[in-house]
């Protein structure tokens, strides 16, 4: 039982983690503004004129230098060999501009400086630079037919950005060759405002584009992958736990077989059937309990693991944590204890239906 309790919030946690990964990468404050129905930024273009309408909307907040809180940003996928290893996965290139990182304040320069504008330099999250041969501070990488030397390590607080490379945006435009940009981020004024930037923006005959709230937008972004995990995790847990219910009713069953004089004992002081059937189900139920706790214990190192997958919205790889909350543990424990009743209800209704005579003859 402990077992399926760990293969169950194991789950649970995978899926938490994706999602806090992503959620927790957008900023409630900020906008995401891409082209019309390209659901993610890799699929997204907006040309500089559009881009020069979006960010000069009167909802975008200035800056203590007086500039618009705004990033015009290009997205790009490279393939990169892992250390240790000759497999290689899609890292996400990001070219922001001045504003980019001032607009993302979980993101922060753990090692090194940020990168210089107008020039070959770049910054790599925390988790590209730990398993990517070149990330690391004083390497360098090659695309876009450039030498790109690694300044700065970025934090970002296990958020989506630790798995994505960050430079100018102008170099990359072009090194790359592109002509447009993938999105737009916005800081609004008051998030209160929001409402009327998105119904401006998407009713300007000028503009092809959505907005959306970062939160939003990334929020989106696991909800594929998110199911997919809930649902492979939910038919292995269903599977397992009627291997699990089983066994809890065999070992119920064997111990209402070695009390049977206690039972009839109980029965003939003048305890009901109801009694009876409620303390072998107590029992039951403690079984799942405590099945539940070692299944959670041996979960809860999970967090100290960090995996990767692939971001079936961007296709670049992306590294999360295992999550364990409240939610989580009262779940588990939750689905321990309807699998120790479910296992324990059959022998406790045979031990509870015991005739006093024939209970006590079989001592």
């Amino acid at each position: 039982m402990a077992l399926v309790v760990f293969v169950f919030a194991t789950v649970l946690m995978l899926e938490e983690g994706l999602r806090k990964t992503l959620v927790e990468t957008g900023s409630a404050d900020n906008v995401v503004i891409t082209r019309r129905s390209a659901g993610t930024e890799v699929q997204s273009q907006i040309d500089r004129e559009q881009a020069g309408i979006v960010e000069n909307q009167p909802e975008v907040a200035y800056g203590v230098t007086g500039t618009r809180l705004a990033s015009k940003e290009t997205i790009v996928l490279i393939s990169l060999k892992k250390r240790g290893s000759d497999k290689a996965s899609n890292v996400l290139i990001r070219g922001v501009g001045e504003k980019g990182i001032e607009l993302r304040p979980q993101v922060q320069i753990a090692e090194g400086r940020m990168f210089r504008p107008g020039s070959t330099e770049i910054i790599a999250g925390k988790s590209v630079a730990e398993r990517y041969i070149g990330a690391g501070v004083g390497e360098t990488l090659r695309f876009g037919q450039r030498e790109w030397t690694v300044v700065g390590i970025m934090d970002a607080g296990k958020t989506g950005f630790d798995s994505e490379i960050w430079g100018d945006v102008d170099q990359l435009m072009q090194a790359f060759r592109r002509p447009v940009y993938s999105s737009v981020i916005l800081k609004l004024n008051d998030p209160g405002f929001f409402s009327e930037l998105k119904t401006r923006l998407e009713n300007d005959p000028r503009l092809t584009v959505e907005a959306k709230r970062e939160s939003v937008f990334y929020a989106e972004q696991s909800q594929l992958l998110a199911n997919f995990i809930r649902y492979l995790g939910m038919i292995l847990s269903i599977i397992f736990s009627v291997g699990a219910i089983i066994g809890a009713m065999i070992t119920m069953y064997a111990s209402v077989a070695n009390r049977t004089t206690e039972i009839g004992t109980l029965r003939a002081l003048g305890f009901r059937r109801n009694n009876i059937l409620s303390a072998f189900l107590a029992e039951a139920l403690m079984l799942g309990a405590v099945g539940g706790i070692a299944g959670l214990i041996l979960a809860s190192f999970m967090q100290f693991l960090t995996i990767s997958t692939m971001n079936w919205q961007s296709f670049s790889e992306l590294a999360f944590s295992f999550t364990l909350n409240l939610e989580i543990i009262v779940k588990s424990l939750g689905f321990a204890l309807i699998m120790g009743f479910a296992g324990g209800f059959l022998p406790a209704a045979k031990a509870s239906r015991l005739a006093i005579v024939d209970a006590l003859r079989a001592a």
